[in-house]
């Protein structure tokens, strides 16, 4: 079952989920919009190796919006910090922002129970397309677990995307190995 506006409200005011910041109006009847936030990253390396820490360079969109370019995978985060304790948090893209040819993840839309942290977002675009810091780009949604949760992933002394941070984190499937 997807929880509804008035059961995701509920889950905030008991902390079962907390959005930060959150902003009413960003509340759909099932789901929640998330917003762009102001950093992008790009592999350093044209060639991506699994079994190694692939480095990104950091850049902040300007005002005046940044272009995205076919063929290049950009890492965004959210905006929102977020932290869910009973649900299972998805992210999916905004239906204007698929129509404008931008795929916000790749494989990762799934968060788990207890993730508490910004969303990296796998971004690519079919065509050229600018964007801008705090455009909305996303909407969670949160599905009902049934039964106890033994390995919180904020508990987990292996997760590796446990670090608060407002910056898109890179790969970390080099730890796996």
């Amino acid at each position: 079952m997807i929880l509804t506006d008035k059961k995701i409200l509920e889950a905030i005011a008991t902390r079962d989920i907390v959005i930060e910041p959150f902003r009413p109006e960003c509340l759909g009847t099932n789901s929640y919009d998330v917003h762009l936030g102001k950093y992008l990253g790009v592999y350093r390396d044209r060639v991506l190796d699994a079994k190694k820490h692939n480095q990104i360079d950091l850049m902040e969109i300007p005002e005046t919006g940044f272009v995205l370019q076919p063929g290049t995978l950009y890492l965004g985060v959210t905006e929102e910090y977020t932290e869910t304790h009973s649900a299972v948090p998805f992210l999916e893209g905004k239906s204007s922002v698929g129509r404008l040819g931008i795929d916000i993840h790749a494989t990762a839309g799934k968060g788990d129970v207890g993730f508490c942290n910004t969303w990296t977002l796998e971004i690519s675009c079919v065509q050229p397309v600018r964007v801008y810091a705090g455009m909305p780009v996303g909407q969670l949604i949160y599905f009902v677990i049934d039964g106890d949760v033994e390995n919180y992933y904020n508990r987990k002394p292996n997760a590796k995307y446990n670090q608060r941070t407002d910056k898109p984190v890179e790969s970390m499937m080099w730890k796996n190995f």
